[in-house]
């Protein structure tokens, strides 16, 4: 690829949209919300253990309530999980995160409709997926019926 006028252009405009996002009030509290996660070791070692046990539940998933170990782990994986969540820094972590990537779509909306209205965006959240109300099928192939 020849390096045109252009094409310089473009990489100036995204390098400076780049710098946008990470400069944005969401980019700064996703990482303050992620310095308050991984900062404190106890909750790091929560959620090492939440990993370990997903990884016992994935096994148990494969034989269902045959396993041996199917009602202890069930039982232990729930419960980590609800401390995970009860914790008001993991709370703010994922609250800050969805904001974070909800710019994202934002602007990959902007620059993918700018294209063209055809263009496909992945989105996270099926409300940018479209200016009407669910959008063009919520990720089902087109035939979504529901009135967000």
């Amino acid at each position: 690829m020849i390096m045109t006028s252009e094409w310089a252009f473009i990489i100036d405009e995204a390098d400076q949209l780049s710098a946008m996002i990470l400069s944005s009030e969401q980019a700064q509290k996703y990482r303050d919300a992620y310095r308050e996660v991984y900062g404190d070791e106890e909750l790091v070692q929560q959620i090492n253990a939440f990993t370990k046990m997903k990884e016992q539940y994935e096994d148990v998933q494969r034989f269902g309530k045959y396993h041996p170990d199917y009602h202890t782990i069930m039982k232990k994986i729930r419960e980590q999980k609800r401390a995970l969540d009860l914790n008001e820094r993991i709370a703010n972590f994922k609250i800050a995160e969805n904001e974070y990537q909800d710019l994202l779509d934002e602007v990959s909306l902007i620059i993918g409709k700018s294209v063209s209205e055809a263009v496909k965006v992945p989105m996270s959240n099926p409300f940018f997926s479209s200016g009407s109300s669910c959008g063009s099928g919520c990720g089902s192939g087109g035939s979504c019926s529901c009135s967000a």
